[in-house]
């Protein structure tokens, strides 16, 4: 929940962007998005479980982390780069799902 509200407020800290000029859907970029965000999620996943925790917190945990990060990287990249993409957050997104669809299948 905590991480749920430092994402709202750090989208509406970077308000509306502009659309970058060649922000496509599928390109290299998206890729290392939804890699990175798999990677997190389940590095994330597998520290809370380390840490005790059971199976469904971690993978909440796990998530707010993943969503954390994404939104945190968009705020910098506009703040850097004047850029904030809704499509990085989808490929971030997508990334963390799947590999909450592998892990929902860990031994418990």
């Amino acid at each position: 929940m905590t991480s749920a509200l430092i994402g709202v407020v750090l989208l509406l800290q970077a308000g509306a962007a502009e659309p970058r000029r060649r922000d496509s859907w599928f390109s290299a970029d998206k890729v290392k998005h939804f890699f990175a965000s798999a990677f997190v999620q389940s590095v994330a996943y597998s520290s809370a479980r380390a840490a005790g925790a059971g199976h469904g917190g971690s993978l909440a945990a796990a998530s707010a982390t993943t969503g954390a990060l994404g939104v945190a990287k968009e705020v910098r990249d506009r703040r850097a780069y004047g850029t904030f993409s809704y499509r990085d957050l989808v490929w971030d997104a997508a990334g963390a799902g799947v590999a909450t669809l592998m892990l929902r299948r860990t031994v418990r």
